[in-house]
Parts: C-alpha cells; sequence; structure tokens
C-alpha cells in the first residue's frame, strides 16, 4: 500500500490486515514502486496524489515493465477524467476518499479472485473468431499472437467468450467481473472494453449493441 496520509494507511492497514493480508506500507511513490518491483506483492493499492512519483506514474511504469500485479487505485479525487485516467493506465479497480474500509478489503479481495481465475465456466481454452483465451493458465492469441491484459481486462473477455453472441448490459458485466453493483458507474465497462478492443486490434471479438451492452461475436 502506498499513502501518504498517516490515519488513512493504518485504517486500510488495519483492516486489511484483520481480513488475513501482510500490509507493506510506503509513503511516497519512489519507495512504493521500488517496493512493487522487489516484494512482488499480490495486488497494490496506490494513492493517486503522491510525494515524488503520482500512483498513475507507478502504475504507469509497471505496465510499462509488464508488471500486471492488480493495482487498486484509492484517492480523494472523484472528476471521471482521473478515473478513466486510471483505469486506461491498467489500474483495475477505483476507490474514492471518503470510503468505506470494508468495501475496500472486498474490492481487494475481488481483484484476487479475477486473478486466481476465471469468473465462471470450466477452465478449457475458448475460441472466438481469431482469439483463443485459456482460463486456466490466463493467457490470450489474437491471430496467433500473445496479448497482454490486465486481470479485469482478462475477465472481461474471458465473461464475453464464455457465452458467445449473448449480449451482456454494462450492468451484468459489472456484478459479474467487478462483483459489485451499477451505482458504481457503467462508464467503467466502456473504459475496460475500449483497452482490451485496443490491445486485440484487428482481431477483436467484442461488438457493441447499441442501447444494449456487448457481445464476443467471432
Amino acid at each position: 500500500m502506498v499513502e501518504d496520509e498517516p490515519a488513512i494507511a493504518d485504517l486500510v492497514r488495519l483492516y486489511l490486515s484483520r481480513d488475513g493480508f501482510g500490509v507493506h506500507l510506503e509513503r511516497d511513490g519512489t519507495g512504493g514502486l521500488a517496493a512493487a518491483r522487489r516484494l512482488r506483492p499480490v495486488a497494490c493499492v496506490l494513492d493517486i496524489t503522491l510525494p515524488g512519483l503520482a500512483g498513475t506514474e507507478v502504475c504507469r511504469r509497471l505496465r510499462e515493465a509488464g508488471d500486471w500485479t492488480p493495482v487498486l487505485f484509492l484517492t480523494a479525487r472523484d472528476d471521471e477524467v482521473d478515473r478513466i485516467v486510471g483505469l486506461e493506465l491498467g489500474a483495475d479497480d477505483y476507490v474514492t476518499k471518503p470510503f468505506s474500509p470494508r468495501e475496500l478489503v472486498a474490492r481487494v479481495r475481488a481483484v484476487l479472485r479475477r486473478t486466481a481465475g476465471a469468473p465462471d465456466g470450466p477452465d478449457r481454452p475458448r475460441t472466438v473468431g481469431p482469439v483463443t483465451l485459456d482460463p486456466a493458465r490466463r493467457t490470450v492469441l489474437a491471430a496467433g499472437s500473445p496479448v497482454q491484459l490486465t486481470s479485469t481486462e482478462f475477465d472481461l473477455l474471458a465473461h464475453l467468450m464464455a457465452r458467445p453472441g449473448r449480449v451482456f448490459t454494462r450492468e451484468e458485466l459489472l456484478a459479474g467481473v467487478w462483483g459489485y453493483a451499477a451505482h458504481a458507474g457503467t462508464r467503467t465497462v466502456d473504459v475496460h472494453v475500449a483497452q482490451v478492443r485496443a490491445k486485440l486490434g484487428p482481431a477483436s471479438v467484442i461488438r457493441t449493441h447499441r442501447g444494449v451492452g456487448y457481445a464476443a461475436n467471432g
């Protein structure tokens, strides 16, 4: 966890520790980036406004180095543009202050469940059009080439590919992939879909159904 406000850092560490997590705390972005590279944690909780490097920059550098450790932003900034930028950088979730410590722990648990395996269905590889997804190995091939996805991007694609042709509403995707209700904001779904499409390139199998949602169509 990287958080420079002592009261918030202590509160979050207390609740995560109560839930069985070992928590390493850093107070600035530079230290946080170094710790993430050194300790290889199961997840990173990053404040955005930090001394040294901003949390978004920490996330960007991790992703550029091929490190796809799940990242959850914890910040007082609630502007939609900030949330979208964070998600586009490869973050897996976003919690704004003030927040419920129990909700934060639940969000971390949800991210780790997504990292551990596919959201539903058997672990056999799935192929839709030019895209093959292997839930057991958590790998994706687009037209034969490997594609690097964040844990959330992977599970969004896996959820769609589990039922090819089935149109999911944004609310259904929030519940099925993120594990929380629609009040969290369906724009999160749109941003992640755009990211997956960009990474799959011409091989993308995600189709928009205007006024309804998204489907994986070969």
